[in-house]
This record gives structure tokens, C-alpha cells and sequence, in this order.
């Protein structure tokens, strides 16, 4: 320790505190070149970056440098370290401005002058830039973005007192020169946010982290802290498929894709860099890195968001929620449209083991006139359970094309589960290993004791891609892409990077490989995926993972699906009844209605599964739920084209369509079914009615035909065990019942109309054939609904009907 404490006492410049930080590993003090969790299934949560007294801070001072042309200019970073405050005895620790300690003086900047940009993307998207150091070698174009954003030149300049301000139609951004700051505005001129700068924190005793960045002292590697104000009732949205309250205000947030096992903890299977607030602006985090959110919970008056990458790539996008959404996913791209089938019902447990098991249960749906549309194979289709290698079980599976073909012409597609990881034992793990497809460790090595596709590595990417591809020229209609979120932190991918910006991407690369090789053979855009990373939107669909059998793990679901569409996500799905162990009959019947009212419906988990072994009620109960999504197929499908063209989701938060009404924005356990319909489902055992928040206008039983005025309503459910409203004024489409999708008859559609008070009525029609999407208007004559114009010229027959006649 006494050669510590020389060393300790020394100036050092050049690499002397790389050599202090390997002598500190030799006296048995490891160095850490990037953080690490603790366990390979941990989230690395960064926080801890930002409060350590061995780092060194560099505070957003002011600006420099500026030109208004080009919107760019120079920042000053003031250095500062941490000192502790002692009052009587209570310590707080206060970042504190330093003039740093090099060698040799003037060789090294203390207090940096870095380049900051701006660049306007459209009317309401604003890129912010920011660098800590020289930059990175490029990385090639983003995969998390669709393109290169354009550059849109409405946005007009002025210099104001103290700083710059560039003004849109629909909003205005500041930028102050000192303290450098950045001013967030809407049309009206009212502050939306602004950068958190230490003179705001003059009014606290509490330490608060101001805009900064860290340089980590033990490998000079840098992470930024944006900081911005929070306003007294800002609500935060979104950061993917997060299970906790909706609301994210008052939380930390970590974004690292984790195999979350269940949907009761803070752990994602799909955490995405990219929120929205109630005042009316969203933010996307463009960074593979770890992510820390730190929502209010620290300090109520800041969000902080603790970014692992070392420069600083932040969309800010500008409106109520439904603009932000289209803006995001103009930026990371929308959902491609999925095939009407896959829209149907999805069967499955864990797992059918043979041809005669997915025959029967073809056959049994059938028989029970369960409309179907999908059977599921998971784990369970190879030689060995669970170990994949892309080949059907010749012993359990007679002969796989000719069953699949069958089936097809039943109207059955079938899917087949996968995943990215391969055993020792597995025939492929050692061609894998030998071609160089895994992902390595820093000695060449294997990470884990599984070989890990590197979906980095374009070689492993078409090794892949034929394995998929043979399957579906078999006639398979979907993959489920499971897994994904293990990719080794300490790994080294042939994108030349870490797992530290490389295991978020994973799923994303993931889902992208997958869906290009179904659709190459197919046509189609389908897989079922569990992971996910901001631009996976792109490659529908996408489930909620396992959740616990529980009426908290159904309540878990919904927030997760909630959240996942504030996200940018069209398509969601989940385990109806929940997956962990079997699902009692009573819990599976509520949370029936609540399944098949998604974009996709899958009943899946450990067995069983399949209705007929719950008896003929329940049966009954289960086969009306599923018809109602069958002969609702017109308005799903509809609804769902309109999605993929706005960026918006199936399920969705009340305040997406109500953003004037402050109860939408409190309500986080019912949801809107596209534009149209409200669903409220039933958490508790053997309820029979419940409390249900209605926003403005009014609201009609799907099952009864009762009204309700807006406001908190106690409804009682009908045979089908939710609370199911349609908006005042609607047009749902609706269709004959068949069995599948392959027999409907889309020439000939309902138009029903829901109105209370309405005169007129309107809905949203798309034909699978020609996937155009069309607006269907009806006007009260004489008490009864008339089309106003056919816009299928007689090609579809299209009958206004009163909801009576289709109950």
C-alpha cells in the first residue's frame, strides 16, 4: 500500500493512469475496462458511473463558438470532481468545478471545447448532436434507423438576447450561450423542456447531475448525462415492453435487453431508447449502449438520462402523441403490414411432440368449430427436445411437408419455434465454431459454453438465413424467433465492437435476419419474436414473453403491451392465460377476451392449453370469444393497415386518441382496440363487473347495446367476461364467421353502425386484396344508416346493420 500512496501523489499525463490502473488490479483492486453485471442475466444498469469519486466530470458550460447557418458550433466542458459536504452529520456529495492536475501543463485540455450541432429532420424532429472527445470510427449506416434523416429547411432563425432561436410551424428551439443551454417550445411559445445547467440547481440543497459527461477513470471511456427539467404533472411514456406503471415518472429506468423471465419485475425483454412526455415532446436515444433513465426518481424536477455511448445522437420530436409516434417511426421506421392469417387464432403449448399430436389438435379444432388460423410447434419438433437444429424429429414427424401441406389446405399455417443459441451436444455447435459464425471472447474463445450466432457477421447471417429459408420452402408460414437477449457483454462481434454496444443491438439483428428470410421464400412479413431494440418495429410481430398464471401477471401484461406501443410498435401479442404453469379455467376465461382482442391472439404455455380439456363450458366461453375476433376481422385488419401508416399501435393508450382529457392519461389497466373500441378486462377472480374509466363522448356495450355518458361508469360485463365499448359514431366492418381467414368472404361486409347520439358514422375498410385502406361514411335517414358512396364501386357488397342483428 505504501507504493499506492507514492504513485498516488504524482501528476499524470499520457497513459500513467492506465499504468495506475493496472498496478491497483496487481495489489488486488481490478481494473474494470467497461462495466460489467454482476451476472450473466443481470441488466448493467450505468448509474453508478455517474456518482463515483474516481471519476472526473465535464459539466456543459457554455458556448463558444456558433454558426446560425449551419447550426453548429462549439460547447465548453468546465471539469469538476466530486467533494463531500458535511453539515453536523449528514454528507452530501456536490459536483465541484477543478483546474484538473496534468503533466505536462497545456498538453492536455482541462476544460474541452467539443462540436454540438443541430439538425432539423422535419417541422417537428429536431436531432441534437454532442461530442466528448475526438469522434469514433464510422460505423457504417444505423440500423436502427430506416435512413439517413433528411434535412428540412421551413425552419427559420433569429438571434435573440443572450442566444439563437430556430422556429418552425410547430415549434421553436433555443439554444442559449451561458450556460449553454437548449430550449424546447411549442408553437404558442410555451416551454415544453430545456438542458438542466448547475445555476438551475441553485434553488435545491440536494446534489442534482446537470448536463455532463463522465470520463471513467479507470480506462478514460465516457458516457453522457443528459439532464432536462421536469414540469409538476409531466407524465413519462414508452421505453418498450416495461412492466412496471405505465407512467414512468418518479422511476429509473434501465435499457439493456434481458431475458426478463416473467412480466412482474423492472427486467425487459424489450427495452427501447425512446419515450414521450405529457408536455408534449418525445426523445429518441439513437445508442446501442446501456441506458439508464432516471425519470424524476433522484430529484423529481430532472430527468436524466445516463447514455453509455461517448457522444451524444438525441431525436426530439415535437406534439401530442400521436404526431411523436409518427415522427419516431418516420426516423426508425414502421411496421411492415403482416398477413391477414396471421391475425387469426395461434394454438400452441409447450410443446406439440409429434405429426398424430398436431394432427389431432387440427382436427379437434375443427370438429369443435373453433376458428383457427395457426398451430404452433415449439421446443418439441426436433430429434432432441429444445436442442435446435432446424431439422423435424423423422421419428415423430412421418412426413413434415406433406403434414404442413395438409393442413394448409385445412386453413392452418404452422410456425416453428427456434432459437440463437447452440449446445455442445447439438450436430451444428462445432461447424458453427469451426467457420467463425459465434461470437468470440477477447482470447478468440467461446463467451459462453453456447455458441452464439453473430448476427454481426454476414456469413452468419446467411448460414442463418438458408437454415429458415429451407423450412419455409417446406411450406412453413412462421418463425418464432425466441431468445435473443444473452448476448455476451464481454463478447467480441465481427462488427469490430463489444457487447457494450452490441448486445442491445442483438435483437434487432436478430429480428431482421429472421424476417428477411421468410420473407425472401414467402412474401411475407411474419415472425414471432420476444426480444427487440428501437427499429424493430420493422419486423412484426412481436410477444410479451412468459408471464406468470397469476391475475398480477395478467394486470403485468397489459402494462407491458401498453408501454410497448408508446413505443412505436403496431403489433403485440401475448400468452393468453399466461405461460408459467396451467392456467386455471377461471383465470383463462377472463383473460380470453383480453387475448383475442390484440392485434394477434396465441393461447400458449405449459399444458394444457386446448379447450376441449377444460370441459364443454368452457369450451363454449372460449369458442365465442375467438369468433368475436373472427367476425370482427374486417375492423382488425383495417385498423391494423392504418397502423402501419401512422406509427401507431393496436393496443393503445387511452391518451393517444384523448390527449385533451387528463383521465385518459391515469389509466393504465384498459385500452383502446385500434381507434374504436375500449376494452376493460377483468383482473379479479369471478368479477362481474368493474370500474371504467370512458373518455370524452359516448361509449356503447359491444354485448348489450347500453350507453354511457364519459367519466368513471361501474359496467357490468356480458357472456363474454370484459367490458367491451364501442365509441359513439362508429363504423365497425364486420364479416361472416369461417373457421379461417382462407374462408372468408371478403366480397361481402357488414357495416355496423354504433351511434347514440351520432347522425352519422364512419370506420376505417381494407381489402386483403389490394391492402388499400379506405373510409367508409354512413348518414341516418329515417332511423336507419345509409352508405353515402361505395368506394368499391359494387366490387365488395357493403350492408349497413344495426348491432342488434349481429349479436
Amino acid at each position: 500500500m505504501e507504493m499506492i500512496k507514492k504513485v498516488r501523489s504524482v501528476k499524470f499525463g499520457f497513459n500513467s493512469l492506465l499504468c495506475l490502473a493496472a498496478l491497483t488490479a496487481f495489489v488486488g483492486q481490478p481494473a474494470k475496462a467497461e462495466p460489467t453485471p454482476e451476472l450473466l442475466s443481470q441488466p448493467l444498469d450505468i448509474s453508478g458511473d455517474f456518482h463515483d469519486f474516481k471519476n472526473t466530470y465535464f459539466v456543459a458550460d457554455r458556448l463558444t463558438k456558433f454558426d446560425p447557418a449551419k447550426a453548429e458550433g462549439d460547447v465548453s466542458w468546465r471539469q469538476n470532481v466530486y467533494e463531500v459536504r458535511r453539515a453536523f452529520d449528514n454528507d452530501m456529495a456536490f459536483l465541484t468545478p477543478t483546474n484538473g492536475s496534468v503533466f505536462p501543463n497545456g498538453e492536455y485540455e482541462v476544460n474541452p471545447q467539443l462540436p454540438f450541432s443541430l439538425q432539423f429532420v422535419s417541422p417537428r424532429t429536431v436531432r441534437v448532436r454532442m461530442k466528448t472527445g475526438l469522434p469514433a470510427r464510422s460505423q457504417g449506416p444505423s440500423p436502427m434507423l430506416v435512413g439517413e434523416p433528411p434535412i428540412d429547411k421551413s425552419w427559420k432563425y433569429e438571434k435573440i438576447e443572450g442566444g439563437h432561436r430556430y422556429s418552425s410551424v410547430c415549434a421553436s428551439v433555443s439554444i442559449m450561450e451561458k450556460p449553454w443551454r437548449i430550449e424546447f417550445r411549442d408553437a404558442s411559445g410555451k416551454l415544453l423542456t430545456k438542458t438542466n445547467a448547475p445555476a438551475d440547481n441553485s434553488v435545491t440543497y440536494r446534489p442534482i447531475t446537470p448536463f455532463s459527461f463522465v470520463r471513467r477513470n479507470s480506462d478514460y471511456s465516457r458516457s453522457v448525462a443528459a439532464s432536462f427539467c421536469l414540469s409538476p404533472d409531466e407524465k413519462i411514456f414508452g421505453c418498450g415492453e416495461s412492466f412496471t406503471k405505465l407512467d414512468k415518472r418518479g422511476q429509473k429506468v434501465v435499457l439493456w435487453v434481458n431475458d426478463a423471465n416473467g412480466v412482474t419485475s423492472q427486467a425487459m425483454y424489450k427495452p427501447i431508447p425512446f419515450f414521450m412526455s405529457s408536455q408534449g415532446y418525445g426523445m429518441f436515444m439513437h445508442t446501442s449502449t446501456p441506458i439508464t433513465c432516471d425519470f424524476g426518481a433522484t430529484n423529481s424536477a430532472v430527468n436524466t438520462l445516463m447514455i453509455g455511448d461517448d457522444e451524444l445522437d438525441l431525436f426530439v420530436f415535437l406534439g401530442e402523441p400521436k404526431e411523436i409516434l409518427d415522427e419516431y417511426t418516420n426516423v426508425t421506421g414502421k411496421a411492415a403490414m403482416p398477413p391477414l392469417w396471421s391475425f387469426g387464432l395461434w394454438m400452441s403449448r409447450i410443446t406439440y411432440f409429434s405429426e398424430d399430436q398436431t394432427r389431432d389438435v387440427a382436427a379437434k379444432l375443427r370438429k369443435n368449430q373453433i376458428p383457427c388460423d395457426v398451430i404452433h410447434l415449439d421446443t418439441g419438433w426436433f430429434e432432441t427436445d429444445w436442442r435446435c437444429d432446424y431439422q423435424f424429429s423423422t421419428k415423430r414427424f412421418k412426413d413434415a411437408p406433406k403434414m404442413i401441406s395438409d393442413l394448409k389446405n385445412d386453413g392452418f399455417h404452422i410456425c416453428l419455434w427456434q432459437l440463437p443459441y447452440f449446445t455442445p451436444k447439438n450436430r451444428l455447435f462445432s461447424e458453427i465454431v469451426e467457420k467463425g459464425l459465434s461470437v468470440k471472447d477477447g482470447k478468440g474463445n467461446l463467451p459462453y459454453e453456447d455458441a452464439v450466432l453473430d448476427f454481426s457477421n454476414p456469413d452468419s447471417v446467411k448460414w442463418y438465413q438458408e437454415k429458415l429459408g429451407d423450412l419455409i420452402r417446406q411450406g412453413v408460414g412462421a418463425i418464432k424467433v425466441d431468445f435473443g437477449e444473452a448476448a455476451p457483454v464481454n463478447g467480441l462481434f465481427a462488427s469490430g465492437r463489444t457487447g457494450f454496444h452490441e448486445h442491445n443491438l442483438y435483437p434487432l439483428r436478430y429480428n431482421k435476419a429472421a424476417a428477411e428470410a421468410i420473407k425472401n421464400v414467402s412474401g411475407e412479413n411474419i415472425i414471432w419474436a420476444r426480444s427487440a431494440w428501437a427499429g424493430s418495429q420493422r419486423y412484426p410481430l412481436h410477444w410479451g414473453g412468459d408471464a406468470e398464471v397469476t391475475d398480477v401477471g395478467m394486470a403485468g401484461e397489459l402494462r407491458g403491451g401498453l408501454s410497448f406501443g408508446l413505443s412505436g410498435f403496431a403489433f403485440w401479442s401475448h400468452d393468453v392465460g399466461g405461460f408459467t404453469m396451467r392456467s386455471p379455467a377461471e383465470l383463462y376465461r377472463r383473460w380470453l377476451p383480453f387475448g383475442m382482442l390484440a392485434s394477434h391472439s396465441r393461447c400458449h404455455g405449459q399444458p394444457p392449453r386446448e379447450p376441449w380439456e377444460y370441459g364443454e363450458r368452457f369450451m363454449n366461453d372460449f369458442r365465442a370469444a375467438v369468433e368475436m375476433k373472427y367476425k370482427l376481422m374486417p375492423y382488425v385488419y383495417a385498423q391494423a393497415k392504418d397502423c402501419t401508416e401512422r406509427g401507431l399501435p393496436m393496443l393503445r393508450a387511452l391518451f393517444v386518441e384523448y390527449p385533451k382529457d387528463p383521465g385518459a392519461w391515469l389509466v393504465e389497466d384498459e385500452y383502446l382496440f385500434g381507434s374504436d373500441m375500449l376494452v376493460a378486462p377483468l383482473f379479479e377472480a369471478n368479477a362481474t363487473e368493474r370500474n371504467v374509466y370512458l373518455p370524452s363522448g359516448k361509449w356503447i356495450d359491444y354485448q348489450s347495446g347500453e350507453v354511457y355518458e364519459s367519466g368513471w361508469r361501474k359496467i357490468a360485463v356480458g357472456s363474454i367476461p370484459a367490458v367491451i365499448l364501442v365509441r359513439d359514431g362508429a363504423v365497425l366492418p364486420q364479416i361472416k364467421l369461417a373457421q379461417s381467414t382462407a374462408q372468408m368472404d371478403w366480397a361481402k361486409l357488414d357495416l355496423v353502425a354504433y351511434a347514440a347520439d351520432a347522425q352519422q358514422a364512419s370506420g376505417l375498410v381494407c381489402l386483403p386484396s389490394d391492402d388499400k385502406l379506405r373510409r367508409v361514411s354512413l348518414t341516418k335517414t329515417n332511423g336507419k344508416f345509409n352508405l353515402d358512396s361505395d368506394p368499391f364501386d359494387g366490387k365488395t357488397i357493403l350492408t349497413p346493420t344495426a348491432p342488434e342483428e349481429t349479436r
